[in-house]
């Protein structure tokens, strides 16, 4: 199999499983805020982040249409109180359709909240990022994982997740060796990686055997090398099959030179005299 299609039978194989949601999609209910006066991103060293993110997270999930990743939306959580809203800079919600856009999200309209929830830190949000959204996200709102992360790599590195099981209580996940994060929810590992001409340390998800969700650049890229690998393959049958007809030409030009030959020698033959 090729790369993409290999990746797409994995992308098959480790896609979550999970009930359709009991609301309904809804763009805008009148009365809650949709925007506000903060800049959106931060920095430069978030914004390619969290487009990269997103964009990663967006094709790998767009074979499910009831998977709704949201982009620095509003998230009410609580009908009839304005007060309680969110704006992570990522979350994916399960069962609920993918399209059409919302302008905010309605945990109670759409019978859902999200499973999963990102932060890049700022200095402006990173203690609330580190402590307060915590218990918003998790214990507040019921989102099943929260994680953070520092994407500006002159800042010391942070990433760190946690999880609500089932009794409620709120754990630490707990990394592996070179600090990845195992998220149960989306089935994916996340991993950081210094992009040195950036400056940006980039948060990656993967599959669970370690796959990576490539970006858009380089999925592009690796269809660029599959088409060139494909041309050449398919050039090199072209001239294997030239060179078997060429063989076969010959094969047959020679066999019918052996025939002349061997009818010129019978007729040859038939010319000498008979003995008496």
């Amino acid at each position: 199999m090729n790369t993409l299609t290999d990746f797409a039978f994995k992308q098959r194989k480790y896609m979550p499983t999970f009930p359709i949601a009991h609301g309904k999609p809804t763009i805008y209910i009148e009365g809650y805020p949709y925007e506000d006066d903060e800049p959106m991103p931060a920095t430069e060293f978030h914004g390619l982040q969290i487009n990269i993110f997103y964009d990663q997270l967006f094709r790998y999930f767009r074979i499910n249409k009831y998977v709704h990743i949201g982009n620095d939306n509003f998230i009410y959580y609580e009908e009839g109180d304005i007060t309680k809203v969110v704006a992570p800079d990522i979350f994916v919600v399960f069962g609920v359709k993918k399209y059409p856009l919302r302008r905010s999200f309605y945990t109670w309209s759409e019978g859902a909240v999200p499973v999963a929830v990102f932060e890049f830190l700022s200095d402006a949000t990173a203690d609330q990022d580190r402590h307060e959204k915590v218990r918003v996200y998790l214990k507040e709102m019921g989102v099943q994982e929260f994680f953070i992360h520092q994407p500006e790599m002159d800042k010391p590195a942070e990433f760190f997740g946690w999880r609500r099981c089932a009794s409620g209580d709120i754990v630490e996940i707990v990394p592996d060796a070179a600090g990845g994060l195992f998220s149960e929810a989306l089935k994916l590992w996340f991993r950081w990686e210094d992009q040195l001409d950036t400056h940006v340390r980039l948060l990656r998800p993967s599959l669970p055997d370690g796959t990576p969700i490539n970006t858009s650049v380089e999925e592009e890229h690796l269809r660029e090398q599959e088409q060139h690998l494909r041309m050449e393959a398919e050039a090199r049958a072209e001239e294997a099959e030239a060179r078997a007809e060429e063989a076969e030409m010959q094969v047959r030009e020679e066999s019918e030179r052996r025939q002349a030959l061997e009818t010129e020698l019978e007729r040859l033959r038939a010319q000498l005299p008979k003995r008496s």
